[in-house]
């Protein structure tokens, strides 16, 4: 990666995870010369050091100490199973990355080249009209300023150069895609798709759409990339390139054009306005290795900082003409915070098949799509919106108490019985009383303001997360399922790591941050398409909807500042 000097740019990219990847590549193709800045280290592809380890070859068998947590991980550690240590390198220390909050807010970061692209859990679903129609039906929040035809087109673009594997169900509230062939379902998995079906046609469960290679296309796939080997070993880095990560796909392809800068290790404060053209000239930040402060200017701005890193920035860009942050005139930057919330499921026992195995771990398993609030018939009188699952069924290993030697080597090569488990994900309603703001009395070593969160789940979510723990229990059952159990520990937002909505897309400036195009209403040459931009959640994993707006916005753009409108 390229440090520079330079100070004026085309386009300036604030954040290189998966919108930040994409608006860079978008631009660099149409001629842009663009600037990437990355808060964090540089990592290029390859950079994964515990890629080839097994847990043996790991420290504490890949656990980190509980001294080592306390230190720097007590936050980052609310979820048990992230803080590993064939992954803590591309996670942020709490004591370094301070943040405070009125509720429980569990934000996992990754400052560095590429971001959470490089751990991310790679699940790719379309939003539907099902969602983009939901807020404006319900009289909640404000409506989205996009249906799905808006974007249908830009999921096409975006999914034929990811590579997302997947199989074709018809589903109105998820739609098809332009998919490889899907990691296909084991026999377990493939027993349970045909009892649900038989029992609940409406619930579907199929194989899980991720963004793994199951096939390679040199003509399509370009950057560093090759065929998922199923290592399932994603979170760690792939040297393969099998999945879809900025350092991987995007910018390896930003960089063939010969416009791409990317300079790490740089702090963004803020955005500078300029009141005489109602444009933004570029951006302020602080060089995190040599703390000087420096000021680059560019025709364009993209913020894909992550939803909350964007909009801290935006709420410290204050200015005589924003003094509550850059074009904040609506009110609502910070407000409307959602995640997916999660920590609700259930496993069980499935009888027979003892005669079956499955080779390879392949990187996903099952998903079954929101099947309640479609339409009348399946209406609920106690909740609002809806819930999905992701699931997996595999054989358990046999480990008897008690039993050494060699009889414990000929036992534990015996598998188990199958085990099928699901975790189910819900939506979070748009609410305004749920935000982020900065506290400017109190200050991180790199002299921003310190986040603070003011978000929760209410009442609505509370009744969805019942009945979503109860429909796990009956699919389970309709299977049949042995010795199942059920959990229901409500997660903080911020758990399932899809926090997004804290600069809305809508149709008016009084209620709103973005226009239909993720444009700024009020200072036109900023746009913002990471997760700020999102006016409801859905149920779905939103990363692809990220590239597919990124994608759209860069054309629209493009086309602004060829017809001499920016």
């Amino acid at each position: 990666m390229i440090e520079t000097k330079q100070t004026d740019y085309d386009a300036i990219v604030i954040g290189s995870g998966i919108s930040g990847g994409y608006a860079a590549m978008e631009l660099c193709q149409k001629g842009y010369k663009t600037l990437v800045l990355e808060r964090g280290r540089s990592v290029e592809h390859g950079d994964y050091p515990t890629a080839h380890k097994d847990v043996w070859d790991l420290p504490h068998e890949d656990m980190v100490t509980q001294e080592e947590i306390a230190k720097h991980y007590e936050k980052q550690n609310r979820l048990p199973w992230w803080v590993r240590q064939r992954v803590k390198h591309f996670i942020n220390k709490d004591d370094e990355y301070p943040y405070d909050e009125d509720e429980r807010f569990d934000w996992i970061r990754g400052h560095h080249t590429g971001g959470r692209s490089i751990m991310w859990g790679r699940h790719c679903y379309r939003f539907s009209d099902i969602d983009f129609e939901a807020n404006k039906k319900e009289g909640i929040a404000i409506d989205w300023p996009i249906r799905y035809a808006d974007i249908e087109s830009w999921y096409d673009r975006v999914e034929t150069f990811v590579g997302v594997a997947g199989q074709s169900e018809g589903l109105k509230q998820v739609p098809d895609g332009k998919f490889l062939k899907p990691f296909p379902l084991n026999c377990a998995e493939q027993y349970f798709r045909e009892a649900v079906a038989k029992k609940y046609p409406e619930r579907v469960v199929t194989p899980g759409r991720v963004a793994n290679l199951s096939e390679y296309n040199p003509d399509v796939h370009k950057g560093h990339r090759g065929q998922c080997l199923s290592r399932n070993r994603c979170d760690r880095g792939c040297p393969y390139g099998a999945y879809f990560s900025s350092v991987s796909a995007t910018l390896p392809v930003a960089q063939e054009t010969g416009n791409l800068t990317i300079r790490p290790n740089s702090i963004v404060h803020e955005i500078v306005y300029d009141p005489a053209s109602g444009k933004a000239t570029g951006v302020r930040l602080k060089d995190a290795v040599s703390g000087e402060d420096l000021e680059i200017s560019a025709r364009l701005i993209f913020c894909n900082a992550s939803t909350v890193g964007t909009t801290a920035i935006l709420l410290n860009s204050r200015s005589e003409a924003f003094p509550n942050g850059l074009g904040n005139g609506s009110g609502e930057l910070g407000h409307n915070i959602m995640d997916h919330h999660y920590g609700m499921g259930a496993s069980g026992i499935l009888p027979g098949l003892e005669d079956t195995y499955y080779s390879g771990r392949k990187p996903g398993g099952f998903y079954i799509p929101r099947f309640t609030n479609l339409d009348e018939e399946t209406k609920r009188p106690d909740y609002l919106r809806g819930f999905g699952y992701q699931g997996s069924a595999r054989r358990i290993t046999n480990a008897p108490a008690g039993v050494l030697g060699k009889d414990l080597k000929d036992v534990i090569f015996r598998p188990g019985a199958y085990q099928i488990g699901m975790t189910c994900f819900g939506e979070l309603l748009p609410y305004h009383e749920n935000r982020m703001y900065l506290n400017f009395n109190k200050r991180d070593k790199w002299g921003m303001p310190i986040i603070t969160f003011d978000a929760k789940l209410r009442e609505n979510e509370a009744k969805l997360r019942e009945h979503g723990v109860q429909s796990a229990v009956e699919m389970l059952e309709a299977a049949g399922c042995t010795n199942i159990t059920s959990y229901n520990s409500a997660t903080a937002p911020g758990a399932c790591i899809h926090e997004m909505g804290t600069a809305r897309m809508g149709h008016d400036p009084a209620t709103s941050v973005l226009n239909k195009w993720n444009q700024m209403h009020e200072v036109p040459n900023v746009f913002i398409t990471d997760g700020a931009c999102m006016t409801s959640s859905g149920t779905q994993n939103p990363s692809i909807t990220y590239m597919a707006l990124t994608a759209r916005a860069v054309d629209y753009a493009h086309r602004q500042v060829e017809a001499g409108e920016l």
